[in-house]
């Protein structure tokens, strides 16, 4: 494996072999290869460090490679026909990115990635990981079963930006951030993005952000503490979103 030369020793330590076999593990649609056929994995991969503000890769370009992020974090960015960005999300330790150009017809990157601090990534093979679905059942079943969450996640976000208002934005996304299915409350959620990251994401401004949550604290539906949301009442929460819809 090429490595980028670490530069701490907590970088260095997250990336021994060991580290990132784990982390490769804890990808979804790879969690079914033994721990050997992750190391042979590892071994036609790279550690790559991406600067901030440095893109990784664009939209429409050949897509080379996939990535799973082991420090920092990447802004996920679709471009439209006339010029506008969109953020679509983004993409921190353990996540992958890159990974639905599998299912292009032209193999291409249906997005671009930038990286919003300094970042390092593990850098796989897209032609690899794609004859890792060819001869893995269970992994190709399991990336097509998370292929689908993230069209209805996307799916959803475009429902919400054209035809809902600004509460109902941040209330889906508090509500995608938690466990599917039953979940006890109070529930607390870390929010390692910055408020004007989210803000942009959610498609509004960082001071209707601001005014968003103030009101669902208002409301004893949540409480902040610096990085942290917990909130206090999931159906509350359900109720404010299906009353905007």
């Amino acid at each position: 494996m090429k490595m980028a030369q670490p530069t701490s020793s907590s970088l260095k330590l997250l990336c021994q072999p060991y580290q990132l076999n784990e982390l490769l593990g804890g990808v979804p649609w790879l969690s079914d290869l033994t721990e050997a056929a992750r190391t042979e994995l590892l071994a036609q991969s790279s550690v790559t460090c991406v600067e901030d503000r440095e893109w990784l890769f664009h939209q429409d370009a050949p897509a080379e490679w996939l990535y799973i992020v082991i420090t920092g974090m990447v802004r996920l960015v679709r471009t439209a026909r006339d010029g506008s960005q969109a953020t679509i999300r983004h993409v921190e330790r353990g996540e992958t990115l890159g990974e639905l150009s599998m299912v292009s017809n032209l193999g291409n990157y249906l997005y671009s990635a930038e990286a919003k601090r300094k970042t390092h990534v593990i850098a796989l093979p897209a032609a690899v990981c794609r004859q890792v679905l060819d001869v893995h059942p269970a992994c190709r079943a399991e990336f097509m079963s998370r292929l689908a969450l993230e069209l209805t996640d996307r799916l959803e976000d475009l429902t919400l930006v054209t035809q809902c208002d600004a509460m109902a934005r941040l209330v889906s996304y508090l509500l995608r951030q938690m466990p599917r299915g039953q979940v006890r409350t109070p529930y607390t959620l870390r929010l390692s993005l910055p408020k004007r990251w989210l803000a942009d994401q959610l498609a509004m401004k960082p001071e209707t952000l601001s005014r968003m949550l103030a009101k669902l604290r208002d409301q004893q539906v949540i409480e902040t503490s610096r990085q942290r949301l917990t909130v206090l009442d999931e159906p509350g929460l359900r109720r404010l979103l299906a009353a905007s819809e």
